[in-house]
């Protein structure tokens, strides 16, 4: 039953929760997902469908860390044999999203802060680059999204919405990468980043992060207008120079 309004501070927490899987759900099965009654129940088509249910349920938070992934229950929810589940879940294993437990069947990979810095320590090269790459190929349109994402991260820290600051944060990396142009470091990074939603949201709610990370951003922002490639290059691995520092405290 609903007593009026959430505070700020609480409906972060439960956005926080949602997508950051910092809470554990009570079971052993995963989210919540529509079924496929209309699709295909075996072959490659189900595979996909059950592998981009289940990937979406870990990124968006949920499933938590360690939760268990009991193949009966996913084929019954997502409407594809097991078979299509087994096969989508060694593609998770692949990604780093899963793990398998012996005897115990698959989880929810667990990604330890030591994990975390050393990915980390991976997107300072792949990120650095495509900053210094934005910097050098982007149009004057194409400038326009960074900026107003810089506007909008200055509202949100100003407005004390860590989540709304945190989305913002995640989609002017996403942005930067895309228009840099570099494909190969795209996908690496795409990869890496999926591993790190957890820490990412923890960090997020952490007094002061957001302030601080603001202030590096903005950094980025500025250097990629000025079409500085090594200025950017720097500012992007200064900033996960402070996000390493961050996950280690």
């Amino acid at each position: 039953m609903r007593h009026g309004r959430a505070s700020p501070a609480v409906r972060d927490r439960r956005l926080a929760a949602r997508d950051g899987g910092r809470e554990a759900r009570e079971g052993g099965g995963a989210a919540r997902g529509g079924g496929n009654v209309d699709g295909p129940t075996t072959g490659e088509q189900a595979k996909q469908h059950a592998l981009a249910l289940l990937r979406q349920a870990i990124l968006h938070g949920e499933t938590a860390p360690a939760q268990r992934l009991v193949e009966n229950e996913l084929a019954e929810q997502f409407g594809v044999t097991r078979a299509s589940i087994r096969a989508a879940l060694i593609d998770l294993e692949a990604r780093g999203l899963a793990e398998r437990i012996r005897n115990r069947g698959s989880r929810v990979r667990v990604v330890t802060v030591q994990e975390a810095v050393a990915i980390t320590e991976c997107r300072m090269v792949l990120e650095g680059l495509c900053a210094a790459k934005a910097a050098v190929a982007a149009g004057d349109e194409q400038l326009t999204e960074p900026t107003d994402l810089g506007t909008a991260m200055q509202k949100a820290v100003a407005d004390g919405e860590p989540v709304t600051y945190s989305a913002l944060n995640h989609r002017l990396h996403d942005r930067i990468r895309e228009i840099s142009g570099q494909q190969t470091a795209v996908e690496l990074l795409e990869r890496l980043n999926a591993q790190l939603v957890r820490h990412r949201f923890q960090l997020a709610l952490r007094p002061g992060r957001p302030q601080q990370s603001l202030k590096e951003h903005l950094a980025m922002i500025e250097a990629i207008r000025a079409r500085d490639p090594q200025a950017a290059g720097a500012a992007v691995r200064a900033h996960l120079v402070s996000v390493i520092e961050a996950l280690s405290d």
